[in-house]
């Protein structure tokens, strides 16, 4: 797994803290490499482009950071232009907003702002991304699926992410929403597949050796299907209720590790917990 892993991604499940001590959005100032030019935000995921990056703006640059240029990518014309790629390429990292993540891979995939982003992911700077963003980290991501029922056949939908992290299908709003069931589908469809419930005000932080740390103020689900010793998911008739058996299942909060290659936990030592 983690020689599919290349950068940094700060991957986070929506409703980040704004006001208090932004701890995640403080983190995202800190992993930036401050000798580049700006942090570009892409509000291509919502319908509210203006407001949102505005808001975003005002945040960062009360954080300390002294250039920030929200970019509205609206068209799959304006996601060849050239001027915006070069913004992304010679920036210090680029921040996804929440929103549609379909609209995210149907505007960007293939074009030269794709490109533009695995390059710099690539080079090790930082992809960050919050709600929809998130959710479109992955090779194949969710774009629909029922929160707070039971996991029932047709009642999920998924399409091709932006491949920055490969196998792993990422879900957010995770514990807010009740989206345990929905993420256990997906696994039960996709076994090979690591599943990631991120909860809101909650993030995790994967770097190139391929390990996740969590960070905010709840926690991050990992349901880990590769033992999945029986499914029903390929008999099912449209809207039966999923049998699944051995999945294993990790609920992680803040200063927990994950390893990606190895599926193991690691649990933080006192001292650690006491810097979080």
């Amino acid at each position: 797994m983690n020689e599919k892993i290349r950068g940094r991604l700060l991957i986070i499940g929506g409703a980040e803290d704004k006001k208090g001590e932004c701890q995640i959005l403080n983190k995202v100032v800190e992993l930036l490499d401050h000798k580049l030019s700006k942090l570009i935000i892409l509000t291509t995921a919502t319908r509210f482009p203006e407001e949102v990056g505005k808001e975003y703006q005002e945040i960062f640059m009360n954080l300390g950071l002294k250039e920030v240029e929200a970019i509205n990518i609206e068209s799959r014309d304006k996601a060849d232009d050239t001027e915006i790629v070069n913004k992304i390429k010679n920036s210090a990292g680029v921040f996804f907003t929440g929103g549609d993540q379909l609209r995210i891979t149907s505007l960007l995939g293939g074009s030269k702002v794709f490109g533009a982003l695995h390059q710099i992911y690539r080079q090790g700077k930082l992809i960050a991304g919050t709600s929809a963003g998130a959710a479109v980290m992955s090779g194949t991501m969710i774009v629909k699926g029922e929160s707070d029922d039971t996991p029932k056949k047709c009642t999920l939908k998924m399409a091709p992410g932006m491949g920055l992290l490969e196998e792993v299908i990422i879900d957010q709003h995770f514990a807010q929403r009740g989206r345990i069931g929905r993420l256990l589908l997906a696994i039960a469809q996709n076994p090979y597949m690591l599943g990631i419930g991120i909860d809101e005000d909650t993030a995790i932080l994967v770097n190139s050796t391929g390990r996740f740390r969590v960070i905010g103020s709840q926690t991050a689900t990992i349901v880990d299907g590769s033992q999945i010793s029986h499914t029903n998911v390929s008999e099912l008739e449209s809207n039966q209720p999923l049998g699944l058996l051995d999945v294993k299942l990790h609920v992680i909060p803040a200063g927990y590790e994950y390893d990606l290659k190895s599926k193991q936990v690691m649990i933080p030592q006192e001292d650690d917990l006491e810097n979080i």
